[in-house]
């Protein structure tokens, strides 16, 4: 199974397109968001083309692939007009015989670990930085911001396919990063 997996969006319709775009290109099963999908926060400015109606009907469109948990922006509110859970704290997955603890990242990340075991991985955005870092004996991998990238990063996501995360970039799909979590 291939996992696309990706974070804040934060209602821009125009990455909400280039994520489709992508999904489609990338031919993965399922789509992992790890929240933030709407609202764009009162720390942010506003994103590319936001949109929240529009990003709602795009996200609707593949509702029956999507797993979501809740960021810090998201709200009941949200959860009332979209036809898909996005309220939980965090999702539970296996792959490549390894737990995969999927949440936002403003809760449980690098410096509050989760309740899991060691060896788990951790999938989290909130930082609108890609990248992956070991800590408490867990392995934390964060795709970035498909609309508000920081720290001079690229609109990225990741997949995951055969236990080997690979970080893209939004606009072209090209790989900048790639991680065998088997070895870990």
């Amino acid at each position: 199974m291939k996992w696309m997996i990706a974070s804040d969006l934060h209602g821009s319709a125009f990455y909400g397109e280039r994520l489709l775009e992508a999904f489609s290109n990338e031919r993965a099963d399922r789509l992992l968001l790890l929240g933030d999908l709407l609202y764009h926060g009162p720390r942010n400015d506003l994103p590319r083309e936001y949109a929240p109606k529009s990003v709602i009907a795009q996200l609707s469109s593949i509702r029956e692939k999507l797993f979501c948990v809740r960021g810090n922006c998201d709200a009941q509110v949200d959860q009332m007009v979209l036809p898909f859970p996005i309220l939980a704290e965090y999702c539970l997955l296996e792959a490549a015989e390894r737990l995969l603890f999927a949440t936002h990242g403003d809760r449980f990340g690098p410096d509050a670990l989760p309740p899991v075991a060691e060896g788990s991985v951790v999938l989290y955005g909130h930082t609108h930085v890609p990248g992956h870092q070991t800590g408490g004996g867990l392995l934390f991998c964060n795709p970035g911001s498909l609309a508000l990238p920081k720290e001079n990063s690229p609109n990225s996501y990741m997949t995951l396919e055969s236990g080997v995360f690979y970080w893209k970039e939004l606009a072209s799909g090209d790989c900048f990063d790639k991680l065998d979590f088997k070895e870990f």
